[in-house]
């Protein structure tokens, strides 16, 4: 019996290593059109040339300086987002439990929007003002969720009506504001990787460098709790306090993607099951949803800014939108179908 359960292990083990090398490779391509492409186009030798630092002044301007960091903001964005999708769905079981969906990021838009329209802050402030947003706006979800423990169901039915909350505060700030101010506003809130700068990916970096490992550390956690709280229970696991470590963590890589980049729609609530179905062991598949996260934040950049018709320049954010939307229908028309209640 142990060895049927070892080879099939290794069986699953095998086939998420093969996705995580095409996801990669996918990934890669990507990231590479997004450096060679646009009204400045190089080809491969021209790009690498460049990034190893011999490329002409005007090739290094464009691609070190305006691409790169875009690029690569666009990435751990799109990672951080996914696996705190992944840690709120496995955590909660619930498909519905995204921050985008339960107002963790609605709480980070409420409060960078309140920094800029009424104490006309910007730039690091407006980012430290989402970051904390979003911890308040979480803890206040946690505690109205508590009922001597914490309920999937209840906690995502709460952050839905909370997310409302924040949506019409939002929607009274920018009525009130100034016609300028209210567009720079809107221009955030939708999401966008324009405007890197590399202090931005440096904190964003450092911040992955420390949370990652943490959800590596609990992962083991996250699969008993992907049983039930009685079974993860028995495994000697205490499970309050799993869920509210690994619920932090969620809430942390949610926080510092959407201070950075603004709240992308929708990659935390399709990164994760997507890449599940596509590995298809009913695992975590947390490293295959990380690059899922980076591919649709990467591609949706590279659409918005190359391949509209009439060379329309649009934020990621809208396309990200475009993509999540139909699928958050398809998910609720087939959970009610089955009888299922989100």
């Amino acid at each position: 019996m142990s060895a049927i359960i070892t080879a099939s292990r290794l069986i699953q083990r095998r086939r998420e290593g093969r996705v995580v090398a095409i996801l990669a490779a996918v990934l890669l391509a990507i990231v590479v059109l997004s450096l060679a492409v646009g009204a400045y186009s190089l080809s491969i030798p021209d790009l690498v040339r460049t990034l190893l630092g011999g490329g002409a002044g005007n090739e290094n301007f464009i691609v070190l300086k305006l691409r790169l960091p875009r690029v690569s903001l666009a990435v751990l964005a799109g990672v951080a987002f996914a696996v705190s999708g992944a840690l709120f769905q496995t955590v909660l079981r619930n498909p519905l439990a995204s921050p985008d969906i339960i107002g963790v990021t609605g709480g980070a838009s409420a409060a960078a929007v309140f920094s800029m329209l009424i104490l006309g802050l910007g730039g690091v402030a407006t980012s430290v003002s989402a970051f904390l947003g979003a911890l308040i706006v979480a803890a206040a979800i946690y505690v109205l969720a508590w009922r001597g423990g914490v309920a999937g169901y209840r906690f995502v039915l709460i952050g839905v009506g909370i997310a409302f909350m924040v949506q019409g505060f939002v929607s009274y700030l920018l009525s009130r504001a100034d016609l300028r101010n209210a567009q720079e506003a809107l221009v955030w809130l939708v999401g966008s990787v324009s405007g890197a700068r590399w202090q931005d990916i440096t904190v964003v970096a450092v911040f992955l460098a420390v949370l990652l490992p943490a959800v590596a550390v609990l992962s083991g956690r996250m699969r008993g709790l992907q049983m039930g709280d009685d079974a993860a229970s028995a495994l000697g696991i205490r499970v309050e306090r799993a869920r509210l470590a690994l619920l932090v963590l969620a809430v942390a890589l949610a926080a510092v993607a959407t201070a950075a980049v603004g709240p992308l729609a929708f990659i935390a609530f399709v990164s994760a099951p997507i890449a599940r179905r596509v590995v298809g062991t009913g695992g975590l598949a947390l490293l295959p949803a990380a690059l899922v996260g980076a591919i649709i934040t990467t591609g949706a950049d590279f659409v918005a800014q190359h391949l509209l018709p009439g060379d329309l320049q649009l934020p990621a954010g809208i396309v990200t939108g475009a993509i999540g939307a139909p699928y958050l229908l398809w998910l609720l028309a087939t959970a009610n179908r089955n009888g299922k209640g989100a």
